[in-house]
């Protein structure tokens, strides 16, 4: 027999209410009613269900986890992946539970985002960015549902974001180069329409004007951080007339694509072409040369998104936006010259 809290009301003589303040420690009931609804409950072995739980604290306890966008990069990209996880602990040792919302639905127009937390009662939700971000996600972060953006700028009433200092990517990439005395720089971006590319392509221009580089419009392309773009980008930039020294890839994944493009060709890294990409996911540790890259703190990035977006649920409203610092990490696939 499934008991109810009603059914456990109804045997102590007194209202679900009170039970409910009983099982979740509130004050202001009689010690002597607390005992007989405890000894209640332990005689019939009674298990409150989730929904009961959810309903008497006000809480789920659930974390609502969106991928945004009609392009969005879900859990098998090597970066975010690992973003998540770190999330997923961070949060699990608060508390928390996570749910995946599938987008799939919005564009079959059957539900929205905020019709789905409001289901499930989500205590809040984190929200990883993609490109072409559907209107539907701009309805929670605009509602009392507290929200925070990876990679994506977010200011509703309850809401931030954390991201990494994506200008200084750049920045600390051309430094690196004209330090080894390298002049001749390609570029390989991600889509000039997507908020985290154009920064880092504006870190990167900044890095080349502030040392006074050439900028060589036959060196420059744009991908959409993927492997297969960075390949089909380093191509193209490959039928100059003159090549560049060194390209820069503003990921990881388009830096392996470009790798394989070069070595195509018959040229070798770094002796060639030096190569540098940023993320630093584990397959560029293992690639031949092993890569030169900017390393994004993705278990700093989860673990902060976990805290902030709980004290957000625990009604913290001075979160502000927080940047992470950048690190060269420095393989064969540049040269360090002394």
């Amino acid at each position: 027999m499934n008991l109810t809290i009603r059914d456990i009301a109804k045997m102590a003589g007194v209202s679900p209410a009170t039970v409910s303040k009983i099982m979740n420690n509130y004050g202001g009931i009689s010690e002597a009613t607390r005992q007989k609804v405890y000894k209640i409950i332990e005689e019939t072995k009674y298990q409150p269900t989730f929904s009961a739980k959810s309903l008497a604290t006000k809480k789920s306890n659930l974390i609502g986890l969106v991928y945004a966008g009609k392009i969005n990069v879900d859990f098998t990209h090597p970066f975010f992946n690992e973003v998540i996880n770190s999330f997923k602990k961070a949060v699990g040792t608060l508390g928390y539970d996570i749910l995946l919302f599938s987008n799939e639905k919005i564009y079959q127009g059957e539900s929205k985002y905020l019709e789905r937390c409001r289901h499930f009662h989500v205590d809040g939700c984190l929200i990883i960015a993609g490109d072409e971000i559907e209107e539907e996600v701009e309805e929670i972060t605009k509602s009392d549902i507290p929200c925070i953006g990876i990679d994506l700028k977010l200011d509703g009433p309850r809401s931030s974001y954390i991201m990494t200092d994506n200008t200084k990517i750049g920045l600390k990439v051309v430094e690196h180069l004209y330090l080894n005395q390298t002049r001749k720089v390609g570029y390989i971006g991600g889509k000039t329409d997507s908020l985290i590319a154009s920064i880092r392509n504006g870190g990167f221009m900044e890095g080349m004007a502030q040392f006074g580089l050439p900028i060589r419009e036959e060196w420059i392309r744009y991908g959409d951080f993927f492997e297969e773009s960075g390949y089909r980008s380093m191509k193209e930039i490959l039928q100059a007339e003159e090549l560049p020294e060194a390209v820069f890839a503003a990921s990881d994944m388009m830096a392996l694509g470009a790798l394989k493009a070069i070595k195509e060709e018959g040229l070798s890294v770094p002796n060639d072409i030096q190569l540098i990409g940023c993320d630093d996911i584990e397959s560029c540790r293992y690639s031949d040369p092993p890569l030169t890259t900017v390393k994004q703190d993705k278990q700093k990035l989860g673990k902060l998104a976990a805290y902030m977006l709980n004290d957000l649920i625990q009604d913290n409203q001075d979160i502000q936006p927080v940047k992470v610092d950048p690190e060269l990490v420095i393989r064969s696939s540049s040269i360090e010259r002394a």
